[in-house]
């Protein structure tokens, strides 16, 4: 089995913990958090131990990999760090909300030949996911139009959204990840962008949006519309529609249970969408382990890298520069 550490233990660390200590290639090892009485608690909970600073983790030679899923602020470091032990990193989305960090990051480690995997989960979703390959078989052959639509069903709390670098950067990033993974080698060259406040004021105070809109130009000339909304009253909207020259594919909601109700007062009445992205993207976040215990083993590519991070905040920082400039901005990786 793999020995890995996992630093950081909110939300998303805790469900990464237990899909580790579920998962039959790894052994967790180490926790970490900033927090020691969770950690102490998270620790005994997944049969692992607590450690009160991640150099033990870095330092232990029998631990392989190290899994990162504390706050943004905290990755570069952590990365550095365990790049230069040799550790192979996972390391959740964004690399950091600083462009310039993770350009500096990159010169540092590129002479590690480093290991990164970078957790832009909505690749490894069996429906998003699909559409790639039927892409590839050229089944809606050339590639005109990419649609992707994500609303939350309620937006995080102030405290989070002060400090989460704003929607282009915190939400929209898997989006511009995305699109990127289905144009492949075909580049975004710029990007327009919108966004306001019409439902939740609360916004205006942060300077942030609770709805944000952007258009992308590839060099083919590919039109990807990505839709965003901080608050859905029907669920959690996840769609994503292809549209090419011979035909379309799109990836649909997920409900809890797929059934529909025809009654004599209404028809075609179906259950709820998935409550949130740990419901929604429940396999996918499965599937990216699978590839991360393949990344160990041996020479093996995962869908989504360091260099995946890098770009997509290229994009976010675009998405923003064209909101204050009202313009068609260039993207230049």
């Amino acid at each position: 089995m793999i020995n890995i550490a996992l630093i950081g233990l909110g939300r998303i660390g805790q469900m990464h913990g237990q899909n580790l200590n579920n998962h039959k290639e790894f052994n967790l090892k180490y926790v970490y958090d900033i927090d020691k009485n969770l950690a102490n608690k998270i620790a005994k909970k997944l049969k692992s131990k607590a450690i009160n600073d991640p150099k033990i983790a870095f330092n232990d030679k029998n631990v392989k990999s190290i899994f990162i899923a504390s706050s943004t602020s905290t990755h570069i470091k952590l990365i550095t760090e365990a790049v230069k032990n040799k550790k192979v990193i996972f390391c959740e989305k964004p690399l950091d909300l600083d462009i310039n960090k993770i350009e500096k990051c990159r010169k540092i480690i590129k002479k590690f030949k480093p290991k990164i995997q970078l957790g832009f989960n909505r690749r490894y979703d069996p429906g998003h996911n699909s559409l790639k390959k039927k892409l590839l078989k050229g089944e809606i052959g050339k590639l005109e139009k990419i649609i992707i639509t994500s609303r939350d069903p309620s937006p995080p709390s102030i405290n989070y959204l002060k400090s989460s670098g704003g929607i282009f950067k915190d939400m929209m990033i898997h989006d511009f990840d995305l699109t990127r993974y289905y144009l492949g080698n075909d580049e975004p060259i710029n990007i327009i962008s919108t966004a306001s406040n019409i439902s939740d004021r609360r916004f205006n105070k942060i300077k942030d949006f609770e709805l944000a809109t952007s258009l992308i130009k590839s060099k083919k000339g590919v039109q990807c519309i990505i839709t965003n909304s901080r608050h859905c009253s029907f669920g959690y909207d996840q769609r994503v529609e292809l549209f090419g020259s011979k035909g379309m594919v799109i990836s649909e909601n997920k409900r809890d249970k797929e059934i529909s109700t025809y009654l004599k007062g209404s028809t075609s009445n179906k259950t709820p969408l998935m409550n949130f992205f740990i419901e929604r993207y429940k396999e996918a976040y499965q599937l990216q382990l699978n590839d991360l215990a393949k990344f160990v083993k041996k020479k093996y590519k995962p869908l989504a890298e360091f260099e995946e991070g890098r770009k997509a905040l290229i994009l976010a920082n675009a998405a923003k520069k064209s909101l204050i400039s009202k313009k068609l901005e260039k993207i230049t990786f």
